[in-house]
């Protein structure tokens, strides 16, 4: 039986309503991003999720203890799921960052790192998944990177073909993780 992995973005930021690049800086969730985390809980509160797995990432743990708070499903903090980090570029103007995003595939931002870089870095989080979570379904609340990760290392979809789209947000994906 494999492993469900659904995946959610953690909720609107003040920096979404700004139209600032967070990358590795916290964000706080605004009153529109509270108000999607709690629709979020009722979402998945009883949707047979055992675990809930959150980027360290100010926003995305606001967005799951909003979701889950009063639950007894255990939220468990990671920083592999963090967003990519454009180094000296986190906090700048999204679309200007994201203009050239092909250029840092494999080049890291100043100071940060690649795409390519932070897709491994959720990697190493995916190929942990099943030491534990093997057979059950978990939630993970992350960013843009966490899931070009899971659409890379679980769907095959080549990074390439990830940048070229748009990420086109939507209530949640979901993945299956088969025992290697």
């Amino acid at each position: 039986m494999p492993t469900a992995i659904v995946f959610e973005t953690h909720s609107w930021s003040e920096d979404n309503d700004r139209g600032v690049a967070t990358g590795w800086l916290p964000g706080r969730l605004s009153e529109r991003g509270r108000h999607l985390a709690a629709e979020l809980g009722e979402r998945r509160r009883n949707d047979g999720i055992t675990a809930v797995f959150t980027s360290d990432l100010r926003r995305a743990a606001e967005t799951a203890e909003i979701a889950f708070q009063d639950s007894n499903i255990p939220i468990l903090l990671d920083w592999r799921l963090r967003e990519c980090d454009y180094g000296t570029s986190n906090g700048m103007p999204a679309a200007e960052l994201h203009e050239h995003r092909d250029r840092h595939l494999d080049e890291p931002y100043p100071s940060g790192e690649s795409w390519r870089q932070a897709i491994e870095r959720v990697g190493g989080f995916v190929n942990d998944i099943p030491t534990r979570w093997a057979n059950q379904r978990i939630l993970l609340i992350g960013h843009v990177a966490t899931r070009w990760a899971l659409d890379h290392l679980v769907n095959s979809i080549p990074l390439e073909a990830l940048m070229a789209a748009d990420f086109a947000w939507r209530e949640g994906w979901e993945y299956e993780l088969h025992p290697s």
